[in-house]
């Protein structure tokens, strides 16, 4: 479970996750100096520090680096969500607490995305309907199916930072 970012390392990702390409220190710094008086060493440090985290990746060019996002803001907010939901006591509780902060607009968006994750578990759970090029096997009656196993760097690894 990621950390949650402090100001300046939020205010850093926040322009890697927008910007949506690789980046270097300078331009960090030049669209961060817009808002605040800061050092290149400054946001140097604060970059290397969220390499060392696992949070974005970095490749040299010449004497710089450009640095990319290793996953998504939508994914760092959804694993702080996760944590914060999982420490509780009374999950269901928290639950209910954290819904009725929601804005309308917000318990909209929830309704959505219960929505999408209910048909892909609805097409997930469906038989194919196409025909098998290799005769089908007989499933051991006694036994439950297996569980797949996760394949190293999976997608749902790579949206942790810090795995």
């Amino acid at each position: 479970m990621p950390r949650p970012l402090g100001d300046l390392e939020d205010a850093v990702m926040t322009r890697v996750w927008q910007w949506n390409r690789p980046v270097t220190v300078r331009e960090v710094l030049e669209d961060l100096q817009q808002e605040r008086s800061i050092a290149y060493t400054t946001v140097m440090t604060v970059m290397d520090n969220l390499h060392q985290k696992g949070w974005v990746r970095r490749e040299a060019e010449g004497r710089a680096y450009r640095y990319t996002a290793v996953s998504t803001r939508a994914a760092y907010s959804a694993a702080l969500m996760n944590e914060a939901w999982s420490t509780s006591d009374n999950p269901a509780a928290a639950l209910v607490a954290f819904f009725g902060m929601m804005s309308a607009e917000q318990r909209e968006a929830l309704r959505d995305a219960v929505r999408i994750v209910q048909h892909d578990d609805e097409s997930a759970a469906e038989p194919s309907t196409e025909p098998s090029a290799e005769p089908a096997a007989e499933a051991p009656s006694a036994q439950a199916p297996a569980e797949p196993e996760a394949e190293e760097g999976s997608a749902a690894r790579r949206d942790e930072p810090g795995r």
